[in-house]
């Protein structure tokens, strides 16, 4: 009998190898696989898997116990409360990055009007497409130099009904010409070369979207040399970092805009996560601060 209660039973004892949460795990995926909400699925055990459900359900802790991630495994993964489509071309959503996108509204809400922003190394669109809908008046170029990756953001801004002020754009971080941006957001590679090969997410991931170079901060480093140039006087770029690049990524971007209030966003277990980079706007007193 392939009620709910024993097919969590034995999801859960399948997956406790390749995860640390293999019950919430198996909860997700079964929830997926019904239809349901998780609280549906907990309060309902003794309803049976119909055949097909059955099957759905192996296939995907097959895929599990391969070693591909739930998100990927699901196609969907949720980001600021709202859901979004993923594909093996774009990087999983993290909750860290949530942060970015609050500091982006908190700013966004402080400064009213039509503005234009800028999503660097957009991947499934998460941040343009949350921006989009919490702000009804920003406009949004998410870039991405995959293809594929483009082709899932595009899917999730017409999901969320905002495609029409979220443009797409193929290229290495900005493209040519575009400038004046009063926001810019960048969830771009930031791990090194070597630590990257010793994560769990090597090759589960897609390499492009996390592979930062030697010291993690190289695609940074360029972005920073564009932003002389692509952030607007009194605009603002925020920058999401691993926690040990701290100093390093202030130093860079205060050298990058020494006109700029430079600061560093903890997380909510104190590391840092976030460069936040706030220009003057034009002709204000330097001496005096923003």
């Amino acid at each position: 009998m392939n009620r709910i209660a024993s097919c969590l039973q034995q999801a859960n004892q399948r997956l406790r190898a390749h995860t640390e949460t293999p019950y919430l795990d198996a909860q997700v995926l079964l929830a997926h696989i019904l239809g349901e909400p998780r609280a549906w699925v907990l309060a309902h055990p003794e309803i049976e898997l119909s055949h097909a459900q059955s099957l759905a359900l192996e296939q995907s802790l097959g895929q599990l116990e391969t070693g591909e991630p739930l998100p990927y495994v699901l196609g969907h993964w949720e980001f600021f409360g709202l859901d979004f489509e993923l594909s093996p071309a774009t990087l999983i959503p993290r909750p860290e990055t949530e942060l970015l996108v609050e500091q982006a509204l908190a700013w966004l809400r402080l400064h009213p009007g039509p503005r234009k922003a800028a999503d660097v190394g957009a991947g499934s669109g998460c941040i343009a497409v949350s921006l989009a809908v919490h702000t009804p008046n920003l406009v949004v170029l998410a870039t991405d130099l995959s293809p594929e990756a483009l082709e899932v953001a595009g899917r999730n801004s017409r999901r969320h009904a905002v495609a029409e002020r979220v443009a797409l754009a193929q290229c290495d971080l900005l493209p040519k010409g575009e400038v004046d941006f009063d926001l810019i957001c960048a969830n771009l590679p930031y791990i090194p070369t070597a630590t990257l090969r010793e994560l769990e997410v090597y090759e589960k991931e897609p390499t492009l979207a996390l592979d930062g170079g030697e010291d993690g901060l190289d695609v940074i480093r360029r972005l920073l040399k564009l932003a002389p140039v692509a952030l607007a006087p009194g605009g603002l770029l925020l920058v999401e970092i691993e926690a040990t690049q701290g100093e390093a990524a202030r130093r860079l971007a205060q050298e990058a805009l020494p006109d700029a209030e430079v600061r560093l966003i903890q997380d909510l277990a104190g590391r840092d996560r976030l460069v936040r980079v706030e220009r003057r706007p034009t002709g204000s007193d330097p001496g005096r601060g923003p």
